[in-house]
């Protein structure tokens, strides 16, 4: 199981940009951490351009910042990275309180371990 931590963003219904609120504590298990190789996978050979997986909350013990409250409909959207065609992902989803897009920054899957 990996333990990250990763800074977060809220963008507010109608807003224009984004806005940091702190980092968010997680835990990818090994289940999740082959869902995310085997997307990679799949998208090297289909060329589609991202890919939606639904995360396993029970199990990730998520941590959020005090201002962003309980996540909804959390998944990782795979990607590849352009150039080296290496697979990335990040946790996004809805706060609770309001419906605004919550989201990490990126990372790399091979960094997993």
């Amino acid at each position: 199981m990996n333990t990250l931590t990763i800074k977060s963003w809220c963008k507010p219904q109608g807003a224009e940009k984004s806005i940091p609120m702190g980092d968010l504590h997680f835990h990818v298990n090994d289940s999740d951490h082959l869902r995310l190789e085997a997307a990679e996978e799949s998208l090297q050979k289909s060329h589609e351009r991202e890919v939606m997986i639904d995360a396993d909350m029970e199990h990730m013990e998520l941590i959020t910042p005090a201002e962003c409250g309980s996540l909804s409909d959390l998944q990782f959207r795979v990607y590849l990275s352009k150039g080296d065609e290496r697979g990335q992902f990040h946790l996004v989803g809805h706060r609770e309180s309001d419906g605004s897009l919550v989201y990490t920054n990126s990372v790399m899957i091979d960094q997993l371990g």
